[in-house]
């Protein structure tokens, strides 16, 4: 399916599944022994210079999946999107993006900062925008008004609880972009999460989108990176702005190597992953101190609290049994799903959700 060559501080001591339930996040996950031996055992060079055999292996065979011309190693997902909207955009351009957007919402401001753009903020659902509502964020011609370049879509949708586009979705946003000669950006911090739940191919995406941002540091359980992908113009431009933004690294195929070796044996599996996080809804649904729980399409479960507990409190509960989690508000709690959360742990985690009262 992937064309792929297969091959808490003071917290008390627990002694199930190596201890603590990290729940927080993806970006929690600790390498494997075979990705720790990859990445010790690879060549390295300085890749300022593109001299790195490793690093320049993961652009290749990551443009190659996805069907695109090139790509560019650098160390966060923040990174190649900031990248991205820098390359696409002129300032005083306006980037049109769901209002939970992680470039909006968890980037520290980058795109008034980095490329000095505005932006338009469309109430999508649970993070998905649709091609009638970027059709009308468009402004017209006038020089009152910023000038509508970027579409940026994020897939999966962290916000709105892991949340996928259909594709058919996507090529009506796509058609919009081309007859409004507006770029089309995806961050696809959880891109194969999208993939494996909707039985999609990376190929579809890189034939549709200008750029892509492929997180390795997430679902895949890379200790850092991402990628970012698009035309060898594209790529040529962004890495020039990478080292103006300090993103050129060294010897990083010791880094590149894990990216290789995740590609190569952490995407299927994410599918356990979605069923973990499907089971524990299940149970959480029958609670009577759950009021709400956003649908379960991939390894992200968000839910909402009522009396007796409040998100942080509920937080602090779980936090005595050993379970970290977020409070993302009030009301709301988000376990994320990921490859360090074992059978035996998600066991651990449905019985004491059903112990609380």
């Amino acid at each position: 399916m992937y064309n792929l060559d297969k091959k808490t501080a003071a917290s008390p001591v627990f002694n199930d599944e190596n201890g603590v339930i990290e729940l927080r996040s993806d970006t929690f996950t600790k390498p494997s022994a075979g990705m720790l031996n990859a990445m010790m055992s690879a060549k390295v060079g300085d890749d300022v210079f593109g001299e790195d055999p490793t690093v320049n292996e993961l652009e290749t065979r990551m443009a190659a999946l996805f069907d695109m011309e090139a790509g560019l190693f650098c160390p966060s997902g923040t990174m190649t999107n900031q990248l991205a909207i820098k390359c696409h955009t002129q300032p005083g351009d306006d980037v049109i993006c769901d209002e939970l957007s992680h470039v909006y919402q968890y980037e520290g401001g980058g795109i008034a900062v980095n490329s000095g753009c505005s932006v338009q903020l469309l109430k999508g659902n649970r993070g998905r925008v649709t091609a009638t509502q970027v059709a009308t964020a468009i402004h017209p011609d006038d020089v009152h008004k910023p000038v509508s370049r970027l579409v940026s879509l994020e897939n999966t949708a962290n916000r709105g609880g892991g949340a996928c586009y259909n594709f058919e979705d996507i090529l009506e946003i796509k058609k919009v972009c081309r007859e409004n000669e507006l770029v089309l950006h995806l961050d696809g911090a959880r891109i194969f999460n999208a993939i494996v739940a909707k039985n999609q191919t990376p190929e579809q995406f890189g034939r549709t989108f200008d750029s892509i941002s492929v997180c390795l540091s997430k679902g895949l359980g890379t200790p850092v990176g991402s990628v970012l992908l698009g035309n060898l113009a594209f790529i040529k431009k962004a890495r020039r702005f990478r080292k103006v933004f300090g993103g050129g690294m060294r010897q990083a195929g010791f880094l590149a190597a894990a990216g290789l070796f995740a590609l190569e044996n952490n995407i299927e599996r994410l599918s356990e992953d979605h069923a973990n996080a499907r089971e524990v809804s299940d149970v959480l649904a029958s609670k009577n101190w759950i009021q709400t729980i956003l649908p379960v399409e991939t390894n992200i479960l968000i839910f909402s609290v009522q009396a007796p507990f409040t998100a942080s409190s509920l937080v602090a509960k779980l936090a005595t049994e050993g379970i970290r989690a977020i409070a993302i508000s009030p009301e709301y709690v988000r376990f994320v799903f990921h490859l360090n959360v074992t059978s035996g742990m998600v066991k651990r985690l449905i019985s004491v959700i059903e112990g609380l009262e």
